[in-house]
């Protein structure tokens, strides 16, 4: 079974920085492709950012390329999402997933496990 737990949300302006970790159980970043993706009110669950199994290749939505950067931690089983230049529309509940069967993921449904997320809002 897959464990994932999110923290460091929290409330910022717009242009603030925050960074999001996710723990996870032991040897799920090996075995799964992994990623964050987020849920706006109202709005569809929606990619933000993979990684492959390899930890090597990230993968980006349009919307936060070149502001978000996904990384992990191996040896501490935990991944991040560093989000910079935050937006208004950036607030969501974000949320850390494991995909079962894939080398990387990039939409929402092809994720298996998910974490309980974590609140992002971003004031103008």
């Amino acid at each position: 079974q897959v464990q994932l737990v999110e923290s460091g949300g929290g409330l910022v302006q717009a242009g603030g920085s925050l960074r999001l970790s996710c723990a996870a159980s032991e040897h799920t970043f090996s075995s799964y492709g992994m990623g964050w993706l987020r849920q706006a009110p109202g709005k569809e669950r929606e990619f933000v950012a993979a990684i492959d199994r390899s930890g090597r290749n990230t993968y980006y939505a349009d919307s936060v390329k070149g502001r978000f950067t996904m990384s992990r931690d191996d040896a501490k089983n935990t991944m991040y999402l560093q989000m910079n230049s935050l937006k208004p529309e950036d607030t969501a509940v974000y949320y850390c997933a494991a995909a079962e069967g894939y080398y990387y993921a990039t939409q929402a449904n092809e994720y298996t496990y998910w974490g309980q997320g974590t609140q992002v809002t971003v004031s103008s």
